[in-house]
């Protein structure tokens, strides 16, 4: 019997864009997401959810955090549907709709959160509804996350505290109901290198950190063809890792020598290339090249990074995936909360009905006729690794 103590589909989409809960690096945007989280909460344990909603500490504002693991049934496989509480912030001068107000024009619903990815979680419980405890052989986990947007900080408490345990997950980002196993990797770093000032009319009174970093940079870019040359990867549409000189400033007239020189980089690896190797290879070249000019170097970590994910073929998830939707998993260059759930050792697939050239873009919108085919398809995947799967 289908279960009408929560509210119809709509109503719940309504309700979580009207929740606003903005994730910003800025404290002075960024928001707390317990709305969002007691909301989801209230509506799970009306269908027979367990719910542990786990505080989550942030490093960079004073506002609450929370993270929500409801749960249906017991057992120790199952299936995760996961999603993020929070949204990107937005230009109200450039939104044509109410970014808070779920509004249905052009066969559309606007909203922000509608594509990245609150609707998610109401199509979720709405694949749900119909089922009860009693209905599973194995749990269906429904997990609302924390500042995905800006730090991952919820994907990695839920790491620091082996929670949930379940064997496959879906995260309902942005990717058209196409399944995706593989995404790249990033990180972004600052370089700093102080030299000495002086007068431009005599290079003997200074030591010029802009020439320091033209040779950082000459350096840089060789690693970059070294590791381009040996990794590629053809399911991306860019096959190769690739590293970006995004920022650079250095001195502050052109009459004396630069003193000091900061580069700002962005690296995305491949699936198979570790973070943390890349980035002490990256520490000593630079050190390397710069060794007796008798400059200083810094690094300043800008971004901590996210870690490239790899979710075998062969796996169920992916598997069952690709037949309920007719389309191959395919890998994609935005980074997820993927890596995170994989590291708990749950086989994670990216799949939601949003697209991603509406992430963070004016006017958000998901597509109505992207909602009957994802309840239907998250239905038959709880059917297959819940309701008929055996422990």
């Amino acid at each position: 019997m289908i279960n009408t103590s929560v509210p119809d589909l709509l109503t719940m989409m309504h309700e979580l864009i009207a929740l606003p809960s903005i994730s910003c690096v800025d404290a002075k945007l960024d928001q707390s997401n317990r709305n969002v989280v007691e909301k989801l909460a209230e509506w799970a344990e009306a269908l027979g959810f367990q719910c542990e909603i786990m505080p989550v500490p942030s490093a960079y504002s004073p506002v609450e955090k929370w993270n929500l693991i409801a749960t249906l049934g017991s057992g120790s496989g199952g299936l995760v549907l996961s999603g993020h509480t929070d949204t990107v912030p937005y230009d109200d001068a450039r939104w044509q709709y109410d970014p808070f107000k779920l509004t249905e024009a052009d066969h559309r619903l606007y909203g922000l959160g509608t594509s990245d990815m609150k609707a998610f979680f109401a199509l979720s419980l709405e694949a749900a509804r119909q089922y009860t405890a009693r209905d599973l052989q194995q749990p269906l986990i429904l997990l609302a996350t924390a500042d995905e947007e800006s730090s991952m900080n919820g994907a990695k408490a839920l790491v620091q505290s082996g929670k949930p345990k379940a064997r496959h997950a879906v995260i309902g980002e942005p990717t058209g109901m196409r399944p995706v196993r593989m995404h790249k990797g990033i990180f972004m770093e600052g370089i700093r290198i102080t030299g000495r000032s002086g007068h431009s009319s005599d290079p003997s009174l200074g030591n010029n950190a802009l020439e320091g970093m033209h040779v950082v940079i000459s350096e840089l870019l060789r690693w970059r063809a070294e590791w381009q040359g040996r990794y590629h990867n053809p399911a991306f549409h860019v096959p190769v890792p690739t590293l970006n000189l995004g920022h650079i400033h250095g001195g502050d007239n052109p009459n004396r020598i630069c003193g000091s020189c900061e580069l700002h980089i962005d690296l995305r690896p491949l699936p198979g290339m570790q973070l943390e190797e890349l980035k002490t290879i990256m520490h000593q070249r630079v050190n390397n090249v710069l060794a007796d000019r008798g400059l200083s170097v810094e690094f300043l970590p800008l971004f901590e990074g996210i870690p490239a994910v790899e979710t075998p073929a062969e796996a169920e998830i992916v598997k069952m995936a690709e037949k309920l939707t007719s389309h191959t998993a395919e890998a994609v260059a935005f980074a997820t909360e993927a890596p995170y759930l994989n590291e708990l050792g749950i086989d994670t697939i990216v799949m939601g009905p949003g697209d991603i050239d509406q992430a963070h873009q004016p006017d958000e919108f998901l597509a109505l006729d992207r909602i009957q085919p994802t309840v239907d398809v998250l239905r038959r995947l709880i059917q297959h690794f819940c309701v008929a799967k055996a422990a």
